[in-house]
């Protein structure tokens, strides 16, 4: 397949999106199986279709096939939101904080080890990273298969298929109380996170002339750190702060570290700050802590495909917002784009506090 290489962002462009909208319209249905089928169930089919569409991108030698695997991806891609559902089952309220960490901690050592698993492979062909990822997502099914336990039990009642429109699910968990605001705070932290990876490549070398080379190593410093941070810190932040105080906790050091990015002058003063910042990220697991109490155990399932139905929306409309901001400040200050995401943050404050307050536990 020969592209014009004009032509070649703008399809990976496509692909991007492509699977973005497929998991932003599916992502509830898929949660609302959860709820019917169970959770195994759903997650056994996520990740055979993650492992098909790695097997398209490994053999397929049309762009048509190429789209037809991201949409497959995109249409199956509910293994967050059901691991999150299945946190939830298996945990209680005073440990769930501590266990949304560890599995966020483990999506993020993938995606430190990932790349650079993939960049050694790509020295021996540019498709074998594709096909060491649908072996090693086929191996995942496998022992999902083999090992892990339904966490849910389910009733005929449970299998009905009525009401499972995604967006009749998205209108009717949206309608409970709280959960709107809620969601809202998801879509601002989604957003937000996308600017670092549109902006922090651009910034960095901009600003310190980083190389590929520090870029890389930057950012595998703040994965490392925030790795370290899901693992070790939530638990303790959830039991002495409350899960409220621990996400206004993880703001303002999100908000220290980028003020301090905003006025550095010199590369080690990034990674000086990189553990402030890796703290930013212990208030997560507590506001999915939190939205868990806002529905009953039987919407679970559903609650949490529209919060991955959030998060891909923030996917799709953040990165363009962000790297419009970007160039419109590059010339001048580089470093206001950090700025401007402090701003952000002291905005929708007042949300975050309405989103996060104590509310009567519905079961």
């Amino acid at each position: 397949m020969l592209l014009k290489p004009n032509s070649r962002y703008i399809y990976m462009g496509i692909l991007a999106s492509l699977y973005a909208a497929m998991q932003f319209i599916f992502s509830p249905l898929l949660g609302a199986l959860s709820d019917r089928w169970g959770r195994r169930p759903v997650l056994l089919i996520s990740l055979a279709g993650s492992a098909i569409n790695y097997l398209f991108l490994t053999f397929s030698h049309s762009l048509i096939l190429l789209l037809v695997g991201r949409i497959i991806a995109g249409i199956t891609s509910a293994n967050m939101a059901v691991a999150s559902t299945y946190i939830v089952d298996v945990s209680q309220e005073n440990n769930r904080a501590k266990y949304f960490g560890l599995i966020n901690a483990t999506f993020g050592a993938g995606f430190i080890i990932g790349p650079v698993l993939g960049g050694f492979l790509s020295e021996y062909g540019l498709r074998l990273p594709f096909f060491a990822a649908a072996i090693l997502t086929g191996l995942n099914l496998l022992f999902a298969y083999f090992v892990l336990p339904e966490s849910r039990k389910v009733t005929l009642e449970n299998k009905q298929l009525s009401t499972l429109n995604p967006f009749k699910i998205f209108a009717g968990i949206s309608s409970i109380r709280g959960v709107l605001p809620l969601v809202t705070t998801f879509f601002i932290f989604s957003a937000i996170g996308e600017v670092y990876g549109v902006c922090w490549a651009l910034w960095g070398h901009d600003t310190f002339q980083w190389s590929g080379f520090w870029v890389g190593l930057s950012l595998g410093a703040f994965g490392l750190c925030q790795m370290l941070v899901q693992i070790f810190i939530p638990s303790h932040a959830s039991r002495l702060l409350g899960n409220r105080n621990a996400v206004l906790a993880g703001i303002a050091c999100s908000c220290l570290a980028l003020a301090v990015m905003a006025f550095a002058q010199n590369g080690w003063m990034i990674f000086a700050i990189m553990p402030i910042f890796a703290l930013g990220s212990m208030g997560t697991p507590s506001l999915q802590a939190l939205a868990s109490q806002k529905v009953s155990a039987e919407q679970q399932g559903q609650f949490q495909g529209v919060i991955a139905s959030t998060v891909s929306m923030a996917s799709m409309i953040a990165p363009m917002f962000f790297s419009t901001l970007y160039f419109q400040l590059q010339e001048k200050w580089p470093g206001a784009i950090w700025l401007s995401v402090i701003l952000i943050y002291l905005i929708t404050l007042p949300i975050i506090l309405y989103s996060t307050r104590p509310v009567v536990q519905q079961r």
